[in-house]
C-alpha cells in the first residue's frame, strides 16, 4: 500500500472516529491524547485536529 493511500485511509478513519485515525498514525503518543480530549468536547473539533495532525 502506498503512502497516499494510507494517508487517505487515515483520513477517512480521522472522519468517522477522530482518535483512531490519530492512533493508526502516531500510535499512543501525544497527537492522540490531544484528538481523544478534543473529541470529547466535540466532534467537530476532534475532526479538524485529526485531519490536521494526519496532513501534517
Amino acid at each position: 500500500m502506498s503512502d497516499s493511500t494510507a494517508t487517505c485511509i487515515d483520513i477517512i478513519l480521522a472522519i468517522i472516529l477522530p482518535p483512531l485515525g490519530v492512533f493508526f498514525k502516531y500510535g499512543i503518543q501525544v497527537e492522540f491524547w490531544i484528538c481523544l480530549l478534543l473529541t470529547l468536547f466535540g466532534w467537530l473539533p476532534g475532526i479538524i485536529y485529526a485531519v490536521w495532525v494526519i496532513t501534517k
